[in-house]
């Protein structure tokens, strides 16, 4: 496992507990790597109960020593909370407490290149927004309950400090969007999608100067609108930000005009981790396509470490090569929209993350589909008759009938998620029901009729 160069710990307690994380995260990434059968919830909650066993011990000590030097075991331990938080998201605890490590982590990465690129509109701190605050929401609800099991004091702790941190981060960031004044707002909004939409096409396989030079003539077509060099409200006004949509419209400029120069070539002292970044987010764009299908949690982990070691090789911002020498303006701005979208990317798949055991997902998924082919089967003004509905009701009862006991069991094991696939089974069953008294009724009226 490839840790930062961070000093061993010099306190010989310090080191025994590293030893024993040692052990813990090695376990997490065998249970990882093994795809032979489902992560259930008996192999990964001990493992977390050793961990939170090992954190008492640290801050005891650490108390006792008055230490906050950082060493290479709170590297070890951050990534046992990183993989916990994974697995707890994998085996469909999503509600509790450690599933929320993972997510906070992202999120902090989202801002701080927020903060540092100033290239965000308010769609993006939108949804970053409503997490957090159900984040917030559910470390009270915790703090609230006096539940041993998951109201580890040191967790909620952390996570409360991250939430507070990114939240404070947050408002900076809407306040520096509050620069710009309504009428605005749409231009600013339109002009961040087209950098982005350039940077999309410099980092292609395949460099198509046309695709740049397309949303180029967007952009001059907007640059037209502005009076005498400023861009005004609808009634002549300028309004606040006029300045600030200038400096960004002269920035989207610029870039079109860099990556028509550069055409997606790469400076060869960059060029390794140029493409391991365009893979990692070649990979993850393809894991959107079929994530419900194919992402297992904790798959995200090895993504998020490649990403992480990259980001912050970074010295004041900027990448350096081999020899010491800094990427220009072109190769920086390109390594670092390849791994903002990436961290999007992860973002998005655990806010997407079902509450389902990834040994049910099979059968949830199932559901899911059925249920959509259902709602467009009734959208669309049902069906003329009840034989239609056969191939429905006969996928329906064969997934019913995988039920013991009213439970779904695998393997002579109960996963976590019973509610969730049961509830969408009872949605499906009375869509079917629904369309099947309409093509009743429908045929009773048409006999009727004659």
């Amino acid at each position: 496992m490839d840790t930062p160069a961070v000093p061993l710990p010099q306190d010989a307690r310090e080191q025994a507990i590293l030893d024993s994380l040692v052990v813990v995260r090695d376990k997490l990434l065998l249970l990882k790597q093994d795809r032979t059968t489902y992560i259930r919830s008996q192999d990964i909650l001990p493992l977390y109960d050793e961990t939170i066993t090992r954190v008492k011990e640290l801050n005891e000590i650490r108390t006792e020593t008055g230490s906050k030097e950082e060493n290479r075991l709170d590297k070890v331990l951050e990534s046992c909370f990183q993989l916990l938080s994974l697995f707890y998201l994998t085996i469909g605890r999503n509600n509790e407490i450690p599933a929320n490590y993972a997510l906070t982590s992202t999120i902090k990465r989202l801002l701080d290149h927020l903060t540092e690129a100033d290239l965000y509109s308010a769609k993006d701190l939108g949804s970053i927004k409503a997490t957090l605050a159900n984040l917030s929401l559910s470390i009270s609800q915790a703090k609230s309950r006096d539940n041993k099991a998951e109201n580890y004091p040191y967790l909620l702790e952390l996570l409360s400090k991250r939430v507070e941190k990114c939240q404070a981060t947050l408002e900076n960031l809407q306040k520096r969007l509050g620069r710009i004044g309504e009428p605005l707002l749409a231009t600013h909004e339109k002009l961040i999608s087209i950098i982005r939409c350039i940077s999309l096409a410099n980092t292609k396989a395949k460099f198509s100067s046309n695709e740049v030079q397309k949303f180029r003539k967007q952009l001059l077509d907007i640059g037209e609108k502005r009076k005498d060099g400023q861009f005004v409200a609808e009634d002549g006004s300028v309004p606040p930000g006029s300045v600030e949509t200038g400096e960004l419209y002269q920035r989207c400029l610029k870039w079109s005009e860099i990556v028509l120069e550069r055409q997606g070539v790469m400076p060869e002292p960059f060029r390794p981790t140029y493409n391991t970044l365009v893979g990692i987010r070649n990979e993850l764009e393809k894991l959107s396509l079929t994530q419900a299908w194919a992402l297992r949690e904790t798959d995200l982990y090895d993504f998020q470490r490649q990403l992480d070691k990259i980001d912050e090789s970074r010295q004041n911002g900027n990448f350096y090569d081999d020899r010491g020498r800094p990427a220009d303006l072109y190769t920086q701005r390109t390594m670092l929209y390849l791994t903002r979208r990436s961290y999007a990317y992860i973002y998005s798949f655990i806010l997407a993350s079902e509450p389902v055991s990834e040994a049910l997902l099979p059968i949830y998924n199932q559901l899911q589909t059925l249920k959509r082919c259902l709602v467009e089967v009734r959208d669309s003004g049902g069906v003329s008759s009840v034989r239609e509905l056969y191939p429905y009701s006969m996928k329906l009862n064969s997934l019913d009938n995988l039920r013991v006991d009213g439970k779904f069991v695998v393997n002579g094991d109960i996963p976590e998620g019973q509610g969730s696939v049961s509830e969408l089974l009872a949605e499906c069953f009375d869509l079917s029901y629904d369309l099947r008294v309409a093509a009743e009724e429908a045929t009773a009226a048409s006999v009727d009729g004659n």
